[in-house]
């Protein structure tokens, strides 16, 4: 009896148990789920070190934070290929589905930017807007190899044929990877291969209506709203897993750049490290003209530290660069041995030829302003007119020194002077032995009239 009585109350903890089961897995499933959560990235201005670290960061915080997808926002004109490969290569692994929205009205995600739009898992675009001309170009010009033909201008609106290819293998080489680069990225995510093509091949662009019909991008919208609900619901692969995107409702929460992808944003800025690395070098060099005042070698050793720093992540022309170190180098020389100006002059000519070869202006967004050249190559015309004409001065002035130096020089005897006797005087703040023809009282003021040695010859003032 005692056997069965425990088995009936096992039997019924067991039931109560999975009614208790049962009912919280209800309540469970009765609450609504919570909203899902987009970050949104921006990319604007030039592709360079900056944006691909402060893209690599943003993607990992937001991964880190359980977001449901990235809006990745693109404004580009373009730039450098390697930061553009990584953050290609960053979308790639990223473990969210990756949205490209080129917006807003009047953005557009030229060259680079077109390439990662491709590698988006959804490609959308806001109306005015436009994308392509991905042909990628040299740091320097390359020279045709021998018996090549350069381009014709009766070529056909797609370029050489492939028996005959137009331009150097350098080039070709470099354009033939960049071809089979973004037709794979197109084939990923099954778009438009043979246009992506021809916006490397021929630089071709489209506007966000034409690229939609042409299956370049699949969405549209005026705003992220209206694209998170125009992509809800949509089929994508995120690695070798396929899923469906869950956007309905879902907060929207903007990943700003840290103060590192701020401060590589700044150096990187063309101008502004060609403004560090001519601080750098003009602070050393006062350093030396005056030793010891520490300020400015301090000051030009940042500079140039920092300067260099973001020139080895910039597109630098080194013959630029040698061309600026020369007309500096002239400039200086011309300042420590001023002579006619002819060594001032090829300093300038140089520093300004050096100047805007420096970087790349090819590459879309890498280039100093024209302007800050202009203005430094004023001042430095300036300061090198002053000092010639301060060179000719000097040398037109009438000798001052020696005897002529006192001649008329006031001055207090120091005790009184018998007539054609010599006393002591006070002259130019300094002791005087003086010969003077008449008697004079000590404090009397005299004026020189004649120096033989260490001897004044005065009269009364």
């Amino acid at each position: 009896m005692t056997r069965w009585i425990r088995s009936f109350c096992c039997t019924l903890l067991a039931m109560i148990a999975g009614v208790a089961s049962l009912a919280s897995a209800a309540a469970t499933d009765a609450q609504p789920p919570a909203n899902p959560v987009v970050a949104e990235i921006h990319l604007e201005g030039p592709i360079g070190p900056a944006a691909a670290e402060y893209f690599e960061q943003a993607s990992r915080r937001a991964e880190a934070d359980g977001a449901t997808a990235i809006v990745l926002h693109l404004d580009t004109p373009g730039g450098l290929a390697e930061s553009m490969r990584q953050i290609v290569s960053r979308i790639l692994a990223a473990k969210l589905p990756v949205l490209g929205y080129v917006a807003p009205a009047g953005a557009r995600a030229a060259s680079a930017g077109t390439y990662i739009l491709y590698a988006c898992q959804v490609a959308a675009m806001a109306p005015a807007t436009h994308l392509g001309a991905a042909t990628p170009v040299s740091l320097g010009g390359v020279m045709p190899e021998p018996g090549e033909k350069p381009d014709s201008g009766d070529a056909d609106k797609h370029g050489a044929s492939a028996e005959q290819p137009a331009g150097s293998a350098e080039t070709r080489k470099v354009r033939n990877d960049a071809v089979a680069y973004i037709r794979s990225l197109a084939e990923l995510r099954q778009r438009n291969a043979d246009w992506a093509e021809a916006a490397v091949r021929d630089a071709a662009t489209l506007t966000a209506s034409e690229a939609l019909k042409q299956g370049v991008i699949e969405i549209v919208a005026s705003d992220v709203p209206d694209l998170l609900a125009q992509a809800n619901g949509r089929n994508v692969r995120v690695g070798e897993q396929a899923l469906t995107l869950r956007l309905a409702n879902a907060t929207v929460r903007a990943y700003e750049p840290n103060w590192r992808s701020r401060f590589l944003a700044v150096i990187t800025n063309p101008t502004f490290a060609y403004l560090l690395l001519l601080a750098g070098l003009y602070g050393l060099v006062l350093e030396a003209l005056h030793p010891g005042s520490f300020f400015p070698g301090i000051v030009g050793g940042i500079c140039l530290l920092v300067g260099l720093y973001a020139l080895q992540l910039l597109p630098v022309n080194y013959a630029g660069l040698a061309l600026m170190g020369l007309g500096i180098g002239l400039l200086i020389a011309e300042v420590v041995a001023p002579g006619v100006g002819a060594l001032g002059i090829g300093g300038v000519v140089s520093f300004v030829f050096g100047s805007i070869l420096l970087f790349d202006t090819d590459v879309p967004g890498f280039a100093v302003n024209l302007g800050v050249i202009a203005g430094i190559a004023f001042c430095a015309i300036a300061l090198l007119a002053l000092l010639t004409w301060l060179v000719l001065r000097a040398r037109r002035a009438p000798r001052i020194g020696g005897d002529a130096l006192m001649l008329g020089v006031g001055g207090e005897l120091l005790g009184a002077v018998a007539a054609g006797g010599e006393g002591w005087a006070r002259v130019l703040g300094e002791r005087w032995r003086v010969h003077c023809d008449q008697p004079m009282p000590a404090g009397a003021r005299i004026r020189v009239v004649r120096r033989e040695g260490l001897q004044l010859w005065v009269i009364p003032e």
